[in-house]
């Protein structure tokens, strides 16, 4: 029997980033590697970045670095910190409007093809962490702008089933600190900091 996977459009992306950060849980994330290899991971832990938001690269002016987050939604903004990990956005909002969901972690349902996970490794952590899931997918620079539909190289498929959501500050910044725009699935084990 094959399962069928309902894609989420970009279109239903366009609204703000406080609203689609927690309605991309448990949506699956899906990389199509550059091998053709297919991996998917559900989505358990985002935060919102939006209008007016220190936090949020967007917050002075258009750069060129994020000009992507003041396009259509449903595009991936890839960027890169400490000069070397990435982090996966989602674009939201409406054109005009910088909006953003940061994909926190993801629970991947298999391995990609050539990794191990030693005696103390755990499939639930490898992409525990927004640096963690751009390394174990591919996802760099290379990717940014990148419309998040089938036949591109990511995409996202709707959510499966209902669980229970926690809701929090943002971890990692500092700024926007008081901000309650993190959400991430009850009890998970992919979850990148409870």
């Amino acid at each position: 029997m094959t399962l069928f996977h309902q894609i989420l459009e970009p279109s239903t992306l366009t609204r703000p980033s406080t609203e689609v950060a927690p309605a991309l849980l448990g949506c699956t994330l899906v990389r199509q590697l550059p091998s053709g290899q297919i991996l998917r991971g559900a989505i358990v832990e985002t935060e919102a970045y939006a209008p007016g938001d220190p936090a949020f690269h967007a917050y002075r002016r258009v750069t060129p670095r994020n000009q992507v987050v003041f396009g259509m939604a449903g595009r991936a903004y890839v960027y890169q910190i400490y000069g070397m990990y990435h982090c996966l956005n989602v674009v939201t909002d409406c054109e005009g409007i910088p909006s953003a969901v940061l994909i926190r972690a993801l629970q991947l349902e298999c391995l990609p093809s050539g990794w191990e996970i030693g005696s103390k490794g755990n499939l639930h952590r490898l992409a525990a962490g927004p640096g963690k899931l751009c390394r174990v997918l591919q996802i760099d620079r290379g990717l940014n702008g990148t419309i998040l539909q089938p036949g591109q190289p990511l995409w996202l498929e709707q959510r499966q089933q209902e669980f229970a959501i926690v809701q929090t500050t943002r971890i990692g910044l500092s700024q926007g600190v008081d901000l309650p725009w993190r959400w991430y699935v009850q009890g998970c084990p992919a979850v990148s900091k409870v």
